[in-house]
């Protein structure tokens, strides 16, 4: 068995991101990746044998060594480990209902605080047979998150009509955004931009232990807002601690409160979706939140909220999750058509 080195290092990437090590462990294998794409298979080999490889930016011992052996005809060593290790199931269970997924409305990339460029993520989402993808990078006033100015957001919708053009009918990528609910419930981008966009995911990102009261009036003014598609993340919790986070000392974060019974039963009214966020650390809504949206009769959208291609691969822990909770198929928008989904996120322009 032989791979290009190309694929051995995009390959381990996706493998070390699926596992939730920092992006910073990870650069280095995409960043080689990148570095030796124009180049075409005869220069990378004669590299290999004149033993020039490393004088190339961006390539070191570890990736240098992926490299020499793929060209050798090998599977780099680091690529096996990482394939015996990691390269199996991420959980049991869930599996029937992965396979009627559509797509992933809820990713970032670097334009925002992901760590892959757009055409990375797309390509992933492709490679693991998406028919579409939603790019929902942050709104402005999640400055840490490097949020999207109307300005920013405007130019980013001009890249994703040139890779959708690229594309062509194989694969859509969706215009889309992660917007934050600011305290009166409003959302955090213009609304003449929000117009523009496929798809609209509100999530609760500041002041998450804001008293219930306020908080269900915060939460309600958002799902009652036309332009808002998706409850995201519905409360912040965090239950273990976010990959690589020993800056914050490795901390879990409490659920919000608010009314739930009356948020959902608006999602209902509004036909806004409840996210079933499939990040580990989430598990967003927790287990008695989500059988009441489901008692409810809510919308749901399995999202893995990636900020790394590798990341992707999560929606096999949102699927266990709803599955077990038994979340009835016909209710999960993204296992629905891209043109269905399109009118249900859009219904004034489809009428």
């Amino acid at each position: 068995m032989s791979i290009e080195p190309v694929d051995a290092l995009r390959r381990i990437a996706f493998l070390l991101e699926r596992q939730r090590e920092s992006t910073y462990r990870v650069e280095a294998y995409r960043e080689a990746a990148a570095e030796i794409l124009p180049l075409g298979e005869d220069e990378v080999r004669q590299r290999v044998q004149a033993g020039t490889l490393r004088d190339l930016p961006g390539i070191g011992a570890s990736t240098s060594e992926v490299i020499e052996q793929a060209v050798a005809g090998h599977v780099p060593d680091k690529l096996a480990e990482l394939e015996e290790k990691t390269g199996g199931p991420l959980v049991t269970g869930g599996e029937d209902l992965r396979a009627t997924l559509r797509g992933d409305l809820h990713t970032h990339s670097n334009w925002s605080d992901g760590g892959s460029p757009i055409e990375e993520m797309v390509a992933s989402a492709i490679e693991l047979g998406h028919d579409y993808l939603a790019l929902t990078d942050h709104s402005p006033r999640l400055k840490i998150a490097n949020g999207l100015t109307a300005a920013r957001l405007t130019r980013q919708l001009g890249v994703v009509d040139a890779v959708n053009a690229h594309l062509g009918k194989r694969f859509r990528l969706l215009k889309g955004i992660e917007v934050d609910i600011l305290d009166d419930g409003t959302l955090d981008q213009q609304p003449e931009l929000l117009s523009q966009l496929d798809v609209r995911v509100a999530s609760v990102h500041s002041k998450l232990a804001m008293a219930s009261p306020a908080m269900t009036r915060r939460m309600l003014a958002a799902v009652r807002n036309p332009a808002t598609n998706i409850l995201g993340h519905c409360t912040g919790r965090m239950v273990m601690p976010r990959a690589g986070d020993k800056a914050r000392g490795g901390k879990t974060r409490p659920q919000s409160t608010f009314d739930a019974r009356a948020v959902f039963e608006a999602c209902v009214e509004s036909s806004t979706a409840v996210e079933i966020n499939c990040r580990p650390e989430r598990q967003d809504p927790p287990s008695d939140l989500l059988a009441l949206a489901i008692e409810l009769g809510c919308l749901f959208a399995i999202d893995t909220d990636a900020h790394a291609p590798g990341q992707l691969d999560f929606l096999a822990y949102g699927c266990a999750r709803a599955e077990e909770a038994g979340v009835p198929v016909e209710r999960i928008v993204n296992t629905w058509s891209l043109e269905e989904l399109l009118v249900w996120a859009n219904p004034a322009a489809a009428s």
